[in-house]
């Protein structure tokens, strides 16, 4: 019996790899892989590892082929023989492999072409010394080149390979990145210094030139707004249904979830800086300095750009602690940095009613950071003006809408460095026009519907020709729209009663109101007037303004939630998979609600049930109970359990919402789950189940999942 020569085997297999290989790389451009064969190709990643560590072996036992001790030992010339045969076999295997995956949609450019070359040139140059290294002409010096142009190919299509996996620069990142060249805030435009940098930092590594995954390329403007083949990337104006903001808060182990689990993920800023720019309709061309100041999309991107170069503003004062600054936020007042770099302070205040003298005596501490002042809707009257005053460094303040009358503008005169200056709104006096001109450092003025005459207009500009004056609408006869209703209090949760507070920037405006989830009209609606209450549990206010002359503004929804009771404990007893709150279990009572963007912190979603267990101190009369959850992500079922301690607890009451006519729209829904009777529990558990089917297209994650952001007890 002939005995089988598997070394012959496997040095013909060789030469035929080795010519497949030449017929791929001469005629590979004809060549179409079929759908059965395209598994072979994707094995490339998971294989190619065996051969590089062969040849590596192979290599460096060649290395002393030659010396005395080695030359004439059998097991270590025959050893190394099988090394080379099976890395260069194993190399042209894996070398087959890549071909085919490269012939897959998503894979092209130069990065690509030196990976395939690199990675047959191993092939060849390995294949030449499995048939010559028993031959005369080969030699020492030989070996040496032959390893020398192995280790070097190998190396190099090792390094494009990881670049087209993982990025450019991915084998050197870590010891190796160049510095980013900042661009100054004021010359910064928002989608090419702040949101393409996002791209290139996360995204790119695969959908490049070089690697179209999805058929999505995300280098410039043209390739963004192309889209892959999954369709268009965003919907301007609309980030709840834009297909980019649900790839990217998909849970990690989602197959589509981008980045691919195992790669940087976005932080919580660049996924917000993401949505705010499609919220606000995703430009490629706006200036950061052309949103308004307290615009968070500036306020995030000031953060990743360096301060104006040019601008003036060179700051003689140190930057405070960021704890400092950190203690001095609350729900009324926020106060952050203008820059990464820079030292100044904004400071914007909230809550007419909460405001008074102290909001502004706090910030003793930072008075000389503070360089913009926003004070808009806050009852600021004349005497106030000193304590401003003492901002030393301000350069912009807005007083829009204030109790302000100018009658004291000439307080103001202390600041140096004041530059703008908003009044509009306020009813200012004949006084106030004569004052302005005592403020020497101000550049630009805005005093819209201030009731100044076109006389006294007229006069302040002839005396004051360096301010540059913004007066605002000019009548031409056409009928605008109002401006929507205003809620003086943005506290959408109360205990007891609501007193509904509304307002209008707009003098003789009448306010129509609905609570039945219809729209409001200027003929059968409630006309609201203060001093209305409301004291059921869940309250949708639907509001519009209308007046003579004007077209009447759009609808506005407020929703306002009851809950008189709130548990002295609380945690999870099946613990959600998708949690953006840092607060866990606590964020659901803590009466605050989430927004449309269910990355906001707020939430807390799973696509199995959500269960939470709950203590009173005393045992509390219950009635109802209510979940907030959001009309993409409806619960199928509501259950509510009580009893004495957890382990005498029975179920109460279970409800099942009907799904939501108003698909993505993301906004809340109200699921009220009543009790039979009143039930005095000491403890709850609460179950709330999602949906079950299949995915549903257009929603930033896919069903079946269930999100929930508040509970009320009542």
């Amino acid at each position: 019996m002939t005995k089988l020569n598997y070394k012959g085997y496997a040095e013909n297999l060789l030469i035929a790899l080795n010519i497949f290989i030449v017929f791929l790389l001469l005629f590979g451009n004809d060549v179409v892989i079929p759908q059965w064969l395209q598994p072979v190709g994707r094995l490339h990643p998971l294989i190619l590892h065996f051969p590089i560590v062969v040849l590596i072996m192979a290599v460096l036992l060649e290395f002393f082929r030659f010396q005395e001790r080695f030359k004439h030992e059998k097991l270590y010339q025959n050893f190394t023989a099988y090394l080379w045969l099976t890395g260069a076999l194993f190399a042209g295997i894996t070398a087959v492999m890549g071909i085919f995956l490269s012939k897959e949609p998503g894979y092209e450019g130069s990065t690509l072409e030196l990976h395939k070359w690199f990675g047959v040139s191993v092939v060849f140059v390995s294949s030449i010394i499995v048939w010559g290294r028993n031959t005369t002409w080969y030699n020492v010096k030989i070996v040496r080149s032959a390893a020398a142009v192995s280790i070097i190919g190998l190396v190099a299509a090792g390094h494009f390979g990881a670049d087209l996996t993982h990025g450019a620069n991915f084998v050197l990142e870590p010891v190796w990145h160049p510095a980013a060249n900042k661009v100054p805030v004021d010359k910064a435009l928002v989608f090419r210094d702040v949101i393409q940098p996002v791209f290139e930092s996360k995204c790119t590594s695969c959908h490049n030139p070089d690697k179209i995954k999805g058929g999505l390329m995300l280098i410039d403007e043209k390739s963004v707004l192309k889209g892959g083949k999954d369709g268009k990337l965003f919907d301007a104006g609309q980030p709840q249904i834009s297909l980019l903001l649900r790839r990217i808060h998909m849970p990690e182990g989602e197959k589509e979830h981008m980045p691919p689990a195992g790669k940087p993920q976005l932080t919580e800023d660049e996924a917000k800086l993401l949505y705010l720019w499609i919220k606000e309709n995703a430009g490629f061309q706006k200036k950061v300095i052309d949103l308004p100041l307290n615009d968070s999309l500036r306020q995030l991107s000031a953060g990743v750009l360096k301060p104006a170069e040019e601008s003036g503003d060179q700051y003689d004062f140190a930057a405070v602690d960021e704890k400092v600054v950190k203690k001095l936020n609350n729900n009324y007042r926020s106060v952050y940095f203008m820059g990464k770099e820079s030292p100044a302070l904004g400071v914007n205040v909230y809550g007419r009613n909460n405001y008074g003298p102290k909001v502004l005596g706090e910030l003793s501490d930072i008075q000389k950071q503070v360089i913009s002042l926003y004070l808009d809707h806050m009852p600021v009257r004349d005497p106030e003006l000193k304590n401003i005053a003492k901002f030393e460094n301000l350069r912009n303040l807005n007083l829009n809408f204030t109790d302000i009358t100018g009658s004291t503008l000439k307080d103001l005169a202390p600041l140096k460095h004041l530059k703008t200056l908003s009044l509009s709104g306020t009813r200012l006096n004949p006084e106030a026009v004569k004052q302005v001109g005592m403020l020497k450092s101000l550049n630009k003025i805005v005093l819209w519907n201030c009731g100044v005459q076109p006389a006294q207009l007229a006069e302040l500009k002839r005396a004051n020709k360096n301010i540059d004056l913004i007066e605002g609408f000019k009548d031409d006869g056409k009928p605008i729209k109002l401006n929507i209703p205003q809620l003086k209090k943005n506290n959408l949760v109360f205990a007891n009663a609501l007193s509904l507070q509304l307002s209008h920037p707009i003098n003789g405006v009448e306010m129509r109101y609905t609570t039945d989830g219809s729209q409001p009209d200027s003929i059968k609606s409630l006309v609201y007037k203060p001093g209305i209450v409301f004291t059921q549990n869940n309250i949708t206010l639907k509001v519009k303004a209308y007046k003579a002359g004007w077209i009447s503004s759009d609808v506005v929804q407020f929703d306002f939630h009851k809950s008189t009771y709130t548990p002295d404990s609380i945690s999870f007893v099946k613990f959600p998979s998708y949690q953006s709150s840092p607060q866990r279990a606590k964020s659901l009572i803590d009466r605050e609600l989430g927004s449309s963007f269910i990355a906001d912190g707020k939430w807390i979603g799973s696509q199995k049930d959500i269960a939470v267990y709950m203590q009173f101190a005393r045992p509390t009369d219950l009635k109802s109970i209510t979940i907030s959850s959001n009309q993409n992500y409806l619960p199928s079922e509501l259950e509510i359990w009580g009893g004495a301690d957890n382990n005498h607890i029975k179920l109460l009451s279970a409800v099942k919402p009907k799904a939501s006519l108003n698909r993505n729209s993301g906004a809340t829904e109200s699921i009220e789950c009543k009790l039979p009777v009143a039930h005095p529990e000491s403890c709850l558990k609460i179950i709330v189940k999602p949906k079950k089917g299949a995915p549903q297209p257009g929603k930033i994650i896919q069903s079946p999942f269930v999100f929930m952001d508040e509970i009320f007890f009542n």
